[in-house]
C-alpha cells in the first residue's frame, strides 16, 4: 500500500488513538512497549523521548516522534503510524465494548485526518487509498486484496470501491487485464470483462464445455463466474459513492450473501494473478 502522508492534523488524531491519560488509572493497549517496539521498526528511535530519559505519555510520546519524522523522515512516520494502527486493531481499539476500545470520537477524527490525505479508515480500522487510480503492480494488488478480505466478512463498504463508483469486480478484472495483457477496454461491459479476466488467468467460463477428465476445480470456477454475474444484477447502478450498493428490494442477508460472494471472486482471481505465469 502507499505511504500515509504524515500531516499535523495525522499527528494529532493518532495521538489521540493511545490517549487513556483520563482513564482514572486504567491504561488500555497499545504499551508503552508496544509503542516503542514501533517506533523502532520504522528507524525513528532517535525522535523518541522516551529513549532519551524523559518520562511521557503515550500520546505525548507518539506525538512527539511523528512531528519529528514528519519533516526529517517521512517514509519512517508512515512506517510507524501504519505499524501502530496494525497493533490498535490487533488488540480491539476499533471494536466498540473491547476493553482496548480507543473511544468513537477518537476513531471519527482518525477517520477525517485519513480522509484529508486521501485514504479511506473503515470502522474496523482497515486503511486504503481513496483513488486507487492512482497506484499501479503490486501496490494496487494489495489495495484490492484488502478490499476483497473485507467483503470477505461482510463488509458492506467494501463491495465498492471507495472514492469510485467501480464496483470491487470490475475493478478487479480491470486490474487482471492490465497486469497480464497491459491494457483493457474500457467500455467492455461486465460480463465482457470479467470473462476476458477469467480467460487471461486460464479459469474456465460457462460457455467453455466440459471436458471428460477435467478437474472439480474447473466447475467450481464455471460456478464463480456465475455468482458474479448474478451479484452485478443485484447492485443498484444508481447507488455509487455513499450510496447503498445493492438494490432496495434485497433483504439484509441477501446483501450479505452478495457482498461475500464479491469478495470471494474478487479474491480468487488476486490468488490466481499472484501465481500467473510460474
Amino acid at each position: 500500500m502507499s505511504s500515509l502522508p504524515i500531516t499535523d492534523t495525522v499527528v494529532h488524531a493518532f495521538a489521540q488513538l493511545v490517549d487513556d491519560s483520563g482513564n482514572s488509572g486504567s491504561y488500555r493497549e497499545p504499551t508503552h512497549s508496544d509503542i516503542e517496539f514501533q517506533v523502532n521498526a520504522a528507524g525513528l528511535a532517535a525522535f523518541d523521548p522516551k529513549q532519551q530519559g524523559q518520562q511521557i505519555g503515550k500520546a505525548k510520546r507518539v506525538r512527539a516522534v511523528l512531528y519529528e519524522a514528519m519533516t526529517a523522515n517521512p517514509v519512517g512516520g508512515s512506517r510507524f503510524v501504519m505499524g501502530l494502527l496494525g497493533k490498535i486493531r490487533a488488540c480491539g481499539g476499533f471494536r466498540v465494548g473491547a476493553p482496548n476500545f480507543v473511544g468513537s470520537d477518537a476513531i471519527a477524527n482518525a477517520k477525517s485526518a485519513c480522509d484529508g490525505v486521501g485514504f479511506v479508515l473503515a470502522d474496523d480500522g482497515a486503511l486504503s487509498p481513496k483513488v486507487l487510480t492512482a497506484l499501479r503492480g503490486p501496490e494496487l494488488t494489495d489495495a484490492l486484496l484488502g478490499y476483497a478480505r473485507r467483503a470477505q466478512r461482510g463488509a458492506e463498504d467494501a463491495a465498492l470501491v471507495a472514492g469510485t463508483g467501480k464496483d470491487l469486480l470490475e475493478a478487479t478484472a480491470a486490474h487482471v487485464l492490465m497486469t497480464i495483457r497491459g491494457s483493457y477496454p474500457v467500455g467492455a461491459n461486465f460480463q465482457g470483462l470479467l470473462g476476458m479476466a477469467f480467460i487471461a488467468l486460464d479459469l474456465a467460463v460457462p460457455e467453455m464445455p466440459e471436458v471428460h477428465g477435467e478437474s472439480p476445480i474447473r466447475a467450481m470456477e464455471r460456478g464463480l463466474f456465475a455468482t458474479a454475474l448474478g451479484v452485478n444484477r443485484v447492485r443498484n447502478k444508481q447507488g455509487s459513492g455513499h450510496g447503498r450498493p445493492w438494490l432496495p428490494t434485497l433483504t439484509d442477508a441477501e446483501a450479505k450473501a452478495a457482498i461475500e460472494s464479491v469478495g470471494t471472486v474478487a479474491g480468487y482471481l488476486l490468488a490466481k494473478l499472484a501465481t500467473h505465469g510460474r
